[in-house]
């Protein structure tokens, strides 16, 4: 099915005659797959579709809508391995890694199907006699998905489930690198019977994107991505007073106090820093040691960096995979001549990996810079690498502040055995998730997820929060008092009691 959309429940040929190529990262000979350059005609139809398919979907009772989730739940859980390894193929992060996105995926759906029987609404008093006052939530319509291609199945299921749970249908345009695995997920939806024009898919590239967020019959864009994309999206979806969830970058700090267990702090951020190659949004690129820890600290986890094995994200032994492509690895070479030039000690890696495997794809080594300061631009900018920045603080309010230096805002960190300084950092740090020992990635899908500052609009996917962006509140008041009341003007007294 390689070069076809998927629209109104059929594989169909895209109209725009365009193609792109999905290449393996770790060996970029290897085409995973070709798909079609979707334009504007083609999202058309998928709009159409799905705008049609709206009216009787809504009308589904919702917890009939949750059967259909919970099997393309279960039917996630039986493909877990093979979907890893597509994925792996596909954008390069160790396979362990890609059975988590795929978990995270089934956990979603689970979740999402349990919430068609509680799509709670509200009920209260009238301040008229013999009235009733209520609420509940209804679907707003047809909903454009765009995704980045990190987490191929467990973003876009965030977002598609619980916008189908509560009866809305879907426009969806993968990220370009991670579109075959978006395919896979596309086809589980099929397999579990989700009616014709529910779901559709349509890959492309700026074009097709663009015609997503200002086509008039898309109500609500769910966008994850880089801020200045998001900008864009927010600024033009607003002037069609769209609904917009934005799901932004981050610059994300792990502080370490002298009360921490050290140990435990240096598993957090190696995994935080270099899971995923350092290419997630929570991923740790800024961390922050109190002086009196900091020599003990560093040791300790330089020793722990140079033994990560870079390879190959199927081979057992792989600890960090290839980056997803060329500009990337280009980024990655340019900040690290940056942090040179401003100042910072580089201490481990910063190099392309070259040589045997490594010349077959995108091989970047684990980065360390010390002596790195608030002014500085690899403190300041998300390189979306594996290049973490090390900070020395004297002080909790020292840390905090560093910490909150940044214009970015999701996650945050902070490993200490003092319950007053555990608190005051949940309280005082700038960001949407912050963890207590533990590191910066990890979210769980049935708690908010989302940052302040700009790392987004405030939305919040996720748990029961997630509804409040794809549905719309309705008010219902039902007057039974056989008369005409007036609210604010009648009032109640003693002889209506």
């Amino acid at each position: 099915m390689d070069g076809k959309n998927y629209i109104n429940g059929k594989w169909v040929d895209a109209r725009s005659g365009r193609t792109f190529e999905s290449r393996n990262p770790a060996h970029w000979n290897e085409v995973i797959g070709v798909l079609p350059d979707s334009s504007a005609e083609d999202v058309q139809q998928a709009v159409e579709a799905a705008k049609a398919a709206f009216e009787k979907w809504r009308r589904i009772p919702a917890p009939k809508r949750g059967e259909i989730l919970r099997r393309a739940g279960e039917i996630l859980l039986e493909k877990k391995k093979d979907l890893a390894r597509l994925m792996t193929r596909e954008i390069g992060k160790i396979v362990k890694e890609t059975e988590g996105d795929v978990q995270e995926a089934i956990d979603t759906a689970f979740y999402a199907a349990g919430e068609t029987r509680r799509l709670f609404g509200y009920t209260t008093p009238s301040e008229l006699p013999d009235k009733l006052a209520l609420t509940f939530r209804q679907p707003v319509g047809v909903v454009g998905v765009i995704t980045a291609w990190n987490f191929p199945i467990a973003v876009p299921a965030w977002k598609i489930f619980p916008a189908l749970a509560a009866g809305n249908t879907i426009v969806f345009k993968p990220a370009p690198d991670a579109s075959v695995s978006a395919r896979a997920f596309v086809e589980v939806f099929e397999e579990a019977g989700l009616p014709e024009g529910v779901f559709n898919l349509v890959f492309g590239t700026l074009e097709a994107g663009k015609t997503i967020v200002e086509h008039p019959d898309i109500q609500v864009i769910a966008f994850t991505g880089g801020t200045e994309t998001g900008r864009r999206i927010y600024e033009a979806a607003g002037r069609l007073l769209k609904r917009v969830s934005l799901e932004l970058g981050g610059k994300n700090p792990q502080i370490v106090m002298p009360s921490a267990d050290l140990d435990l702090a240096v598993d957090g951020a190696l995994w935080g820093a270099y899971g995923t190659t350092g290419q997630r949004c929570t991923s740790t690129s800024r961390l922050i040691l109190h002086n009196d820890i900091y020599d003990a600290f560093m040791e300790k986890f330089l020793a722990r960096a140079r033994s990560l094995k870079v390879g190959d994200g199927l081979l057992e032994d792989t600890d960090v995979g290839p980056v997803i492509n060329k500009p990337q690895l280009e980024k990655d070479v340019m900040y690290v001549e940056i942090g040179k030039k401003e100042g910072a000690r580089l201490t481990l890696g910063g190099e392309v990996l070259k040589g045997g495997m490594y010349d077959e794809g995108y091989f970047f080594s684990p980065t360390v810079f010390e002596d790195v300061t608030p002014e500085m631009r690899i403190f300041k900018e998300e390189i979306f690498g594996p290049i973490l920045s090390v900070i020395r603080v004297s002080s909790l309010d020292e840390a905090i502040r560093v910490a909150n230096a940044v214009s970015y805002g999701l996650s945050s960190s902070i490993y200490t055995h003092d319950v007053r300084e555990a608190m005051r950092a949940t309280q005082e740090l700038e960001s949407g998730i912050t963890y207590v020992n533990a590191p910066t990635i990890g979210a769980e899908s049935h708690l908010p997820f989302g940052g302040v500052k700009d790392t987004g609009n405030g939305a919040r996917e996720g748990g029961w929060t997630v509804f409040d962006i794809f549905t719309e509140w309705k008010t219902v008041y039902i007057d039974y008092s056989g008369r005409l009341q007036k609210a604010q003007i009648d009032t109640w007294s003693d002889d209506e009691a």
